[in-house]
């Protein structure tokens, strides 16, 4: 039995299928859906959980090389939610690209995890390194 670490065993899977250079989505609760890649819904409640606290989670599992986030990312938010990415990634680079562009990656990846979150343009593609 797993005792600490990600715990979803979902997660788990997908999480071991990522190869170097791979993408993994991790999403907001009105992203697109997209039948081709696997999705895994988390999403509880508003909120519960949010795309930070997926990455927190699975962050000492996967080697993240690069991380993909819409340009309106930064214009829709506050500057301490801007931060509190940025604080979270610790150097990771960030390519702010915009929403359309972004979304033209999602068909690409292994997988994506959509959570309860409603911060606006919170979503995340993650680069394997």
């Amino acid at each position: 039995m797993l005792k600490s670490g990600v715990l979803n065993p979902a997660i788990n899977s997908l999480l071991s299928r990522v190869r170097h250079t791979n993408t993994l989505v991790i999403a907001d609760r009105g992203f697109p859906y997209w039948p081709e890649i696997e999705t895994i819904d988390i999403s509880l409640i508003d909120d519960i959980p949010q795309v930070m606290d997926v990455l927190v989670a699975i962050k000492s599992n996967f080697s993240i090389g690069k991380v993909f986030a819409a340009q309106e990312f930064l214009v829709e938010n506050t500057p301490s939610t801007i931060t509190s990415l940025e604080n979270s990634l610790m150097g990771i680079p960030i390519t702010f690209e915009s929403h359309n562009d972004l979304k033209q990656r999602v068909p690409l990846a292994i997988g994506l995890i959509r959570t309860g979150d409603t911060t606006q343009y919170a979503n995340l593609i993650l680069e394997s390194a």
